[in-house]
């Protein structure tokens, strides 16, 4: 099914009572996730809103901040735990990220939300450097390849049609790019609400 009528096909889904994402699933071939590793980040011109935290060695008035005196607050796996599902990602200023990777690390990296040199990780900490990564990750999404099937939120639910497909297009583009045999390693790609079923679109 094309991008436009599968969006439209989306959009006959029985509704929730909170705003869906737009899943894209990739499911990949003639790649072996253990031997070739991807991790890096796609853009996509037309972002959904992100919840975004930032530790920082001041409060910072662009973002959340979690500040190096404010680590000891969060004493127990429950209460990062809860931290890692309030926000999308995570930036951090670079002397902060050996601290950061201790306490907040075992958690933060399993979820894809633990900052790095390639997205989130601040040089220099400038108030106009921490909106410049605000901006750029706002747009980024970490594509992390460990199985056989990517899924990326390319944007929600409340997005116009047209938007949903510019996003879809610009993301199906840049993975083909960063895979080793670029569209050869990709085998069927579909489009899906959060709670509802895949709809397999054409090649």
């Amino acid at each position: 099914m094309k991008i436009e009528e599968a969006i439209k096909q989306l959009r006959t889904s029985d509704k929730r009572k909170f705003i869906q994402s737009v899943d894209l699933v990739i499911n990949l071939q003639k790649i072996d996730p253990r031997k070739e590793t991807i991790n890096t980040f796609v853009v996509v011109p037309n972002p959904a809103p992100r919840r975004i935290c930032a530790f920082l060695s001041k409060k910072s008035p662009s973002v959340d901040t979690i500040t190096k005196e404010e680590f000891e607050l969060y004493k127990d796996a429950n209460a990062i735990k809860k931290l890692a599902d309030r926000y999308d990602f995570f930036l951090a200023a670079a002397p902060l990220m050996g601290l950061v990777a201790t306490k907040f690390g075992r958690y933060l990296g399993p979820l894809g939300k633990m900052p790095t040199p390639q997205g989130g990780v601040i040089m220099q900490e400038t108030e106009e450097n921490v909106k410049a990564m605000i901006l750029k990750m706002s747009k980024s999404l970490k594509v992390r390849i460990k199985e056989k099937s990517l899924k990326l939120a390319v944007g929600k639910e409340d997005l116009s049609d047209e938007k949903i497909k510019e996003n879809v297009e610009a993301v199906l583009k840049a993975v083909a790019v960063i895979l080793p045999q670029n569209k050869d390693n990709i085998k069927n790609v579909s489009i899906k609400l959060t709670m509802g079923k895949p709809i397999v679109l054409d090649k």
